[in-house]
């Protein structure tokens, strides 16, 4: 793992990709570096530094996969055996451990996907936190001692693994978001195949070398890199055949809905964190500055690349032309750049050229619709730059903020997620409205609302349907011990973080310990209490 980290803080010193090693890549399997099968191979670029390629990585095949599931499963259980404190230790480690390399990582995050400095650090961060949190809750997987309803029998609970879990994020937050998942999973004694994000191997494979050193056993996480149609789709193949036993994935709508339909139909636990269009109201007792502040961030902080960034601005009719005058002026002085070598950047690159590809298709869909395009030139190229661009437009895949006005229910940029940085702008006429409108999309990731009355306030959080609500604050936002996931088109109930995702990678079992030594039958065995009449003179109360 040193020399991964090492390529990372060389990047913080010399930002010529031409004097940069660059890294042979591996899967993990069983605990040993492996390449594909068939030899075949994909890059990790910069994508806002394009001729800076981070290494070269497997492209894993079918065969590949199975191995790593077969490690998993052989791994699986002397780890679930592990006294849960145990485990919660070897996960402390790993925290501490991120705490120790935590700046090479961060510039590793930033370099690999292009996110800022400050982001990536904030993405890591909340991995270290995860792993500080379940440290302690490994001594906390409490069951319960039940009151028989028969003589001499004792009843418990206890939570039981679920055995191989099948683990795909997306790569937009590549250090906090597998953490989210697989720091619960073995904490409750599961074992994990990790599909890599396709944009963030190099990330992933420094990750997994320090769960490696800070304890894991061989076999307990096995990461295999690739494509979502690749190896992604052999792990939720292997649903069907009855080798992997949770999948948790983070991305697509649409690609989540064939996850949810493969578990069903084996009975399989699945976790789907998904899109989101994600509402920001601004009443008009609000605080128009603060509330403009968190419409900039949630929209255009990541480059819109995240799944709790702010979809639908819904303003109240009475401050719309003030809100907007000031959102248009930080709009129109967005610094836009690579932070690795410039200071004060609001956001860098789109994580790839498949996420601007697909950007600039939604855009398409966006003034299809019919909305009214405020601000935003599409992609940023030399002649076509805004204002406040740092760098050369050509070196990295940079996108202009866009903000469209005018949009109604009716139209599809109003129902539709557009991942990048643009925002759709709606008018409402009144709360009742408002409230209408921000429940009107088909998600329900994140949502929020801006006003200085208790009772809209009070209103808005009963009345969302949303999974996660700000009150004066952005749409975006995340703590190690909150839950974080959705419902409607943006999830199925299952959560990520804090206590509540215990439930997500562990089963009930319910023990029933006959003491007596005879066979006792509930409900068939317990002695019927007979009523009687008290043998009191109530007459005398008369």
């Amino acid at each position: 793992m040193a020399h991964v980290l090492e390529t990372a803080l060389e990047f913080m010193d010399n930002t010529n990709p031409d004097d940069l090693p660059k890294v042979r890549g591996y899967n993990i399997i069983d605990g040993q570096l492996t390449l594909s099968s068939d030899g075949a191979t994909f890059s990790s670029q910069n994508p806002a530094l394009l001729n800076d390629v981070l290494g070269e990585f497997p492209l894993s095949t079918r065969a590949d996969v199975h191995a790593a599931i077969e490690a998993a499963r052989r791994a699986h259980p002397a780890w679930a055996a592990t006294p849960a404190p145990t485990r919660g230790q070897i996960i402390g480690n790993m925290g501490r451990l991120l705490m120790e390399h935590k700046d090479a990582i961060v510039a590793l995050e930033t370099r690999e996907i292009g996110k800022t400095i400050k982001e990536s650090g904030g993405s890591v961060q909340e991995a270290i936190d995860t792993c500080l949190f379940f440290q302690s809750e490994g001594r906390r997987l409490y069951g319960q001692t039940v009151h028989s309803e028969l003589a001499d029998k004792e009843l418990m609970t206890y939570r039981r693994s679920l055995g191989v879990c099948g683990i795909i994020n997306a790569c937009n937050f590549p250090a906090a978001v597998p953490f989210w998942k697989m720091i619960p999973a073995l904490i409750c004694g599961n074992t994990c195949v990790w599909k890599s994000p396709q944009d963030a191997p190099l990330l992933s494979l420094a990750l997994a070398r320090i769960m490696h050193q800070a304890g894991l056993p061989d076999g307990v996480v096995n990461l295999v890199h690739g494509k979502g149609s690749g190896a992604g789709q052999y792990i939720v193949d292997a649903v069907d055949e009855g080798l992997i036993d949770k999948i948790s994935f983070t991305g697509s709508t649409a690609v989540g809905k064939m996850i949810g339909e493969v578990c069903g139909r084996n009975l399989v636990s699945c976790s789907l964190e998904l899109g989101g269009k994600n509402p920001q109201v601004v009443m008009d007792s609000a605080d128009i500055d603060n509330a403009v502040e968190g419409a900039y961030w949630g929209g255009f902080g990541t480059a819109g690349q995240r799944c709790t960034s702010l979809g639908n601005l819904i303003l109240h009719q009475d401050i719309y032309d003030e809100f907007m005058e000031k959102l248009m002026a930080k709009v129109k002085d967005t610094r836009i750049g690579d932070s690795s070598r410039n200071n004060n950047i609001l956001y860098g690159p789109m994580l790839s050229e498949k996420y601007a590809n697909d950007f600039l298709q939604a855009l398409e869909m966006v003034e299809g619709s019919g909305a009214t395009k405020l601000w935003g030139n599409g992609r940023i190229e030399t002649g076509n730059t805004p204002d406040n661009f740092i760098g050369t437009p050509e070196d990295g895949v940079f996108m202009w903020p866009h903000v469209y006005a005018d949009v109604t229910e009716d139209m599809a940029c109003f129902h539709e997620e557009v991942f990048g940085p643009a925002i759709t702008v709606v008018k409402a006429k009144d709360f009742k409205h408002a409230l209408h409108l921000a429940n009107a999309s088909p998600y329900g990731l994140s949502s929020s609302i801006y006003t200085n009355d208790r009772l809209e306030a009070y209103r808005f959080k009963t009345g969302i349907k949303a999974g996660m609500t700000g009150i004066n604050n952005s749409t975006t936002g995340a703590e190690a011990h909150l839950p974080f996931g959705g419902v409607k088109g943006s999830g199925n109930g299952s959560r990520e973080s804090g206590i509540w995702v215990i439930e997500s990678y562990s089963y009930w079992h319910a023990v029933n310990d006959e003491l007596s030594g005879k066979l006792q039958l509930a409900q068939m065995d317990v002695e019927e209490i007979e009523m009687v009449e008290a043998k009191v003179d109530y007459s005398t109360l008369a």
